[in-house]
């Protein structure tokens, strides 16, 4: 089996590629080992020590690594991780982890949208859907919608996005425009906490 490596606008995070579908439907961010527990292949990338997120693609699976790790040392160790899970033939999820689909949490205190702009919603949803996260994922990470007030839309970046120097970049200057450009509704963009 051979599983390719690509680079990501974050430098601390790589992308994996096993050659083969990682999730079905969704995606799924473990930000800590905790989190992790769900699922014995990202149990297993955080039991190796210098990791600190681990993000599942439709085709790929991210990783990141604390400050200051080298991945001369960490992508080995990483690639040996993978190799054994899959020629295992071990689940991705545990049985209890409701296939491992995340809801994103409401621990922030987000807007909800209002029902007059359910329009508006969907035109935004359906751009991030077409034109934003397939991009996102080609650099190793996803979006998530999570809401519309005022003219403001939030969103969270995950995977390899999330804490890449380029996000903000990313958000105000891809996202944010193109988002204006065909919703002349929206005002702004705004990262949304996990």
């Amino acid at each position: 089996m051979l599983i390719e490596t690509e680079t990501t606008p974050n430098p601390a995070t790589l992308k994996f590629l096993p050659g083969r579908t990682v999730m079905e439907a969704g995606t799924r961010d473990f930000a800590d080992p905790e989190e992790a527990e769900a699922s014995p292949l990202a149990d297993a990338l955080f039991g190796l020590g210098d990791v600190t997120g681990v993000f599942f693609g439709s085709d790929f699976i991210s990783v990141t690594a604390a400050p200051g790790t080298d991945w001369t040392v960490l992508r080995p160790e990483v690639l040996a991780t993978l190799l054994d899970h899959y020629s295992g033939g071990m689940p991705l999820f545990k049985p209890s982890a409701g296939n491992g689909i995340a809801v994103p949490p409401e621990e922030d205190e987000l807007p909800l949208d209002d029902p007059a702009d359910e329009e508006i919603v969907e035109q935004i949803k359906e751009l991030i859907d077409t034109r934003v996260r397939p991009a996102v994922a080609g650099d190793g990470g996803d979006i998530v919608y999570r809401g519309f007030q005022r003219g403001v839309v939030y969103l969270r970046m995950q995977g390899a996005c999330a804490g890449c120097p380029s996000s903000t970049a990313t958000l105000k200057m891809g996202i944010e425009q193109l988002l204006k450009h065909y919703v002349p509704e929206v005002t702004e963009v705004r990262a949304a906490g996990a």
